[in-house]
């Protein structure tokens, strides 16, 4: 192939890519991560995997981790702006918290935290040492304080408290637009180690996600209930398997043109990678196959996929695996109380489901899940609800996390201290680059690797947290 066919062939794909981010659907659904060529790896035996849980529209950390030693409870009472009997309120009396109070390893003396009274399961798996609470976490470029971001004397994250470039910036370190996140750079590092089976590297339940998307790892996108066929060639077309067979071989046939030519690979690799996926998901089953499917069960039905892709990894031939699947609906402005507690039933039903299910497997130890938002909101409330803040509190759950736990730092006051830009809008005491790069290693990406998934970590004295 010339320079200039190369060249053509490279920009074509780019362009493919760009499309897939900006939520184009290719023809016949054709699948973004079948344009990665497939290429021979070698690697070792072992499997690991991570799942993020995003949590769209900006969680209210505040009645998520929630303050419960009595001097900071009385704090949070007053600082959510309204007291346990105004109508419409947002606080969670400290009496309600009593059986969803966490054990107080990682904070200052004196400091206690529950969860909300909708996580007992996730508090059963914080007990059991399944589940580490990261405090304050959230997008910085360095560390920063108070002053410094009053008068802009250091590198602030772009276009903060905006929903689109704060989903992008988590994912990605990058404002809307970005066309690479850490999962998908992750993703790129481990295609050594999948043997040659570059296509299922980074697998997202959820849609299009700029966080899947490296240089050669392309998020592959499937649904709840499988893998996506190209309907007119994979069975007969206006019921004729002649008008079948000759749509198959016009877009999946060699062509003279470059680009023609690259086009029908692709889909042609699309074809094959659809039937096997469903060959190896065919007769699998998990825990959560025995659970109800259906409205307000999403985040269910995207990580019973997900456990079934984890049954299915040794047919699959892969080592390393990056997902994502997401939950909408956490922009509470208004009706707090009663819809984020809605949510986190629904959160806490489907981590332990999905723990759950990683237990019948035998893959606990092998997958590290950890939730994700695009910020916290504020610890004041505006009447009914809660607005666009900045750091938050997440979870990190698995077999190999370093579990009952609080890691981070926990902000100095409910609201007023040292952190607080205003509101109860916390500064991050620790970053998204921490965050990602702690998981990264025990992923298996090296020090002089680790760069390339957290662009910023250079910028922090302590550069792994320590919860896995």
């Amino acid at each position: 192939m010339s320079h200039s066919s190369k060249l053509a062939r490279r920009a074509f794909l780019q362009r493919l890519g760009h499309l897939g981010i900006a939520g184009t659907a290719a023809p016949w659904a054709l699948n973004l991560a079948a344009i990665s060529d497939a290429a021979a790896f070698t690697g070792g035996g072992d499997y690991k995997a991570l799942v993020c849980i995003f949590l769209n529209g900006g969680n209210d950390h505040g009645n998520t981790v929630i303050p419960y030693d009595s001097t900071s409870h009385a704090e949070y009472v007053t600082a959510r702006g309204t007291t346990l009997t105004t109508a419409g309120g947002i606080v969670i009396a400290r009496d309600r918290l009593a059986a969803t109070a966490l054990s107080a390893a990682g904070l200052t003396a004196g400091r206690q935290y529950a969860l909300s009274p909708n996580l007992p399961r996730l508090k059963a798996l914080y007990e059991s040492g399944r589940l580490a609470v990261q405090m304050n976490v959230g997008p910085l470029v360095q560390p920063t304080t108070l002053a410094q971001y009053k008068n802009k004397s250091v590198p602030l994250p772009p276009k903060l408290f905006s929903h689109n470039d704060q989903q992008s910036v988590w994912q990605s370190s990058a404002a809307e637009g970005s066309t690479r996140g850490w999962g998908g750079q992750m993703g790129d590092l481990a295609l050594a180690s999948n043997g040659g089976n570059s296509l299922f590297t980074c697998m997202s339940v959820t849609g299009n996600t700029v966080f899947l998307s490296g240089d050669s790892a392309l998020a592959y996108r499937i649904g709840t209930a499988g893998a996506t066929a190209i309907g007119p060639v994979t069975s007969n077309m206006y019921g004729s398997a002649t008008c079948r067979d000759a749509l198959r071989t016009l877009i999946t046939g060699a062509r003279t043109h470059v680009l023609e030519n690259e086009l029908n690979t692709i889909t042609r690799r699309s074809i094959d990678s659809q039937v096997t996926l469903s060959t190896a998901l065919a007769g699998g089953s998990t825990f959560l196959d025995k659970l109800p499917t259906g409205s307000g069960l999403g985040l269910n039905d995207q990580l019973r996929m997900v456990a079934r892709l984890i049954q299915a990894r040794s047919s699959l031939g892969l080592n390393r695996q990056v997902f994502m699947v997401s939950m909408g609906g956490f922009d509470h402005h208004d009706n707090l109380a009663a819809g984020h507690a809605t949510l986190m039933t629904r959160l806490d039903d489907a981590m332990a489901g999905f723990n759950a299910a990683l237990d019948e497997i035998g893959a606990a130890n092998l997958v590290t899940t950890f939730t994700a938002s695009e910020f916290g909101r504020t610890i004041t409330s505006n009447g009914d609800g809660s607005d666009h803040a900045w750091g938050a509190h997440h979870f990190v759950m698995g077999g190999a996390v370093k579990g009952k736990s609080f890691y981070g730092t926990a902000p100095e006051a409910v609201a007023g201290g040292p952190e607080d830009i205003g509101q109860g809008r916390y500064i991050p005491s620790t970053s998204v680059d921490q965050y990602a790069a702690t998981m990264a290693r025990w992923f298996g990406v090296s020090d002089t690797e680790m760069t390339q998934v957290a662009p910023s970590i250079g910028n922090f004295n302590s550069k792994y947290i320590g919860f896995l």
